[in-house]
């Protein structure tokens, strides 16, 4: 089973962002604030940390976790979406009028 995987929503969002910005990549966020947000940038615009795991594509964009919380999430599965609203401050879908949104499916054994 896929690790992450996107909604038909979220990928026509991650079209339009690839074609106004180029390619893109995904950091799922671990704050308290924007838990559920996971993050898009350029991909030369964010360097990928030796501590960050990526979890798979979606898109043709590559999605990154934070080692800790990938720890806390292993047994889950990332479904990215898209909700109305405000995207995070330096994300991409910020200015949309959408956003992304994680939502999660526990994995079974």
């Amino acid at each position: 089973m896929e690790r992450v995987i996107a909604t038909d929503p979220a990928l026509a969002l991650i079209a339009r962002l690839q074609a106004e910005h180029g390619p893109v990549l995904f950091h799922q966020s671990g704050g308290c604030c924007d838990g559920s947000s996971p993050m898009c940038y350029p991909q030369h615009d964010f360097i990928v940390g030796d501590q960050d795991v990526r979890l798979g594509e979606i898109g043709g964009a590559p999605v990154y976790i934070a080692a800790a919380q990938h720890a806390l999430w292993r047994h889950t599965q990332l479904i990215i979406d898209v909700v109305p609203g405000r995207g995070g401050m330096f994300s991409l879908d910020n200015g949309t009028e959408q956003r992304f949104l994680t939502r999660s499916k526990i994995l079974a054994d």
